[in-house]
């Protein structure tokens, strides 16, 4: 597997896989061909189905056009064999001549297809089973397991992760009106934040988290800076939940450090092994994934034994099988803001039910990977980030 740093990338919203892997696509290909008279960018399946909404074509042309003109071409019932999210690119000279041609994929978590391997590979274990046994044998925490196979300056990294974590809660929380793209969202995290300081302590809980949670996911929508975690999309799960233990229990940053190792190794596993890509297997490898990441993380700062971590980022995941993704409009909003925030409290409510326990159970972590992965698999393309079906399509039915 590859560093986790691919789980944790700082950039723009709102979509990793829609927005900030084209803009780093076209970067990439305006090195490249710095002399090309016109640019073509051609946009395949989900990228074109649901590009416009995530500001697909924007991120494109904010590069290209500064150097010359830029066309976009959208083919949304042509999909490549290789990936739903797939684009290319061509750089034009006299005549229309083609100068350079470039075909890639985003592949989710604003990961391309075809990305330099500058890290190469970093861990030499592949399934949780493998690592859980590891750590077993060693008498080592999950991240240590990380810092043994990274070196100490995967800490860089990731204290610089939780400082843009920290800021988009509380560039969220301070921010109020409408969220861009037409649907009429207002942000909301401000006012959850304050609804919680006058609620009953269980709601008062509840409501801190959601408020955390909406504060990240709604600056994502209004593209902001934030962190993918494991996606744009999913953004908000994991943020919510370690500021609110940091804040509830005045964790150090140092705790938190090594809870985000352990949350981007559950993340890295799935991310190996199946997919984080909305496109590719629904919104189960999204918010699903998150919610897995966020549980394990919460049952490392609540004193969890590996064991324990391990199940309360199996039922993270497990409980958001099937799940579909259906963006109204095309747009990182409806129903995707409140998925963040119960993925959130669900994330907690697994660490809380692992505690419990004694970490045993029957279904392990890497099952219900195998099983998203196939679920994703079966899933026809309306529910998998084209605005086809779902709740996609019965809104815009119902608002014709």
């Amino acid at each position: 597997m590859k560093s986790i740093k691919g789980i944790y990338r700082i950039g723009c919203g709102p979509s990793s896989s829609h927005t900030m892997a084209p803009r780093r696509a076209a970067q990439q290909f305006l090195q490249e061909t710095p002399d090309a008279l016109s640019y073509k960018v051609t946009l395949y399946g989900s990228l074109a189905a649901t590009g416009r909404g995530h500001l697909t074509d924007a991120a494109i042309t904010d590069v290209l056009s500064k150097a010359a003109p830029t066309s976009i071409e959208w083919r949304p019932k042509e999909v490549l064999p290789q990936h739903p999210n797939g684009m290319k690119f061509e750089a034009l000279g006299e005549k229309g001549a083609v100068l350079k041609s470039w075909t890639t994929f985003s592949v989710g978590g604003g990961a391309l297809s075809d990305d330099a391997d500058e890290d190469g590979v970093m861990y030499d274990k592949t399934t949780m089973n493998e690592i859980l046994d590891w750590c077993k044998t060693k008498g080592l925490s999950f991240w240590e397991y990380v810092e043994q196979r990274e070196g100490a300056q995967v800490w860089a990294h990731l204290a610089e992760v939780w400082k843009t974590m920290q800021e988009a809660i509380r560039r969220g929380l301070d921010t109020e009106g409408l969220l861009p793209g037409g649907l009429g969202v207002r942000r909301k995290a401000g006012d959850y934040f304050i609804h919680a300081h006058n609620s009953i302590r269980q709601l008062h809980n509840r409501g801190l988290m959601y408020s955390y949670a909406l504060a990240v996911i709604e600056e994502n929508a209004g593209g902001g800076t934030i962190v993918t975690a494991p996606t744009c999309g999913s953004c908000g799960v994991l943020p919510a939940v370690l500021y609110y233990m940091k804040e509830q229990f005045n964790l150090p940053d140092s705790r938190i450090l090594r809870a985000l190792a352990t949350a981007g190794l559950f993340g890295n596993v799935v991310k190996h092994n199946a997919s984080i890509s909305g496109a590719q297997v629904g919104c189960q490898g999204e918010i699903g994934v998150a919610c897995a990441m966020a549980a394990a993380a919460c049952c490392q700062l609540s004193g969890g034994s590996i064991s324990q971590i391990e199940y309360a980022a199996e039922m993270g995941l497990e409980h958001h099988l099937g799940l579909t993704c259906d963006p109204v409009c095309g747009l990182v909003q409806i129903p995707c803001i409140e998925r963040n925030a119960f993925a959130a409290t669900r994330a907690y409510d697994a660490s809380a039910f692992a505690m419990f326990s004694d970490g045993r159970h029957r279904v392990p972590f890497d099952d219900v990977v195998e099983a998203m992965r196939e679920t994703g698999h079966d899933l026809p393309n309306l529910y998998k980030e084209t605005s086809e079906g779902g709740l996609a399509k019965t809104y815009s039915d119902s608002h014709r």
